[in-house]
């Protein structure tokens, strides 16, 4: 997830949503397929990937939740 975050981050929505697409059964990869949603102002598709996720629709700013999910997975991968 780490991976397609990043290529959110520098504008490839493409990528990132080819990768998330290729987990798409894994609830982190519907929490960043949520927020990726979100980037592309696609709010309904979003909720949906959050409700697959088991999260509530984020209330943050697009930035606030990329760091956040970031640092989530940054911190799983030290695991």
């Amino acid at each position: 997830m780490l991976e397609a975050l990043w290529f959110a981050r520098k504008g490839d929505w493409g990528r990132a949503h080819a990768i998330v697409q290729e987990h798409e059964n894994e609830t982190t990869s519907a929490l960043v397929h949520a927020h990726l949603h979100r980037v592309e102002g696609d709010l309904s598709n979003a909720g949906y990937w959050y409700r697959r996720a088991g999260h509530r629709p984020a209330d943050v700013t697009l930035d606030e939740e990329w760091k956040t999910l970031t640092a989530r997975f940054l911190e799983e991968d030290k695991k």
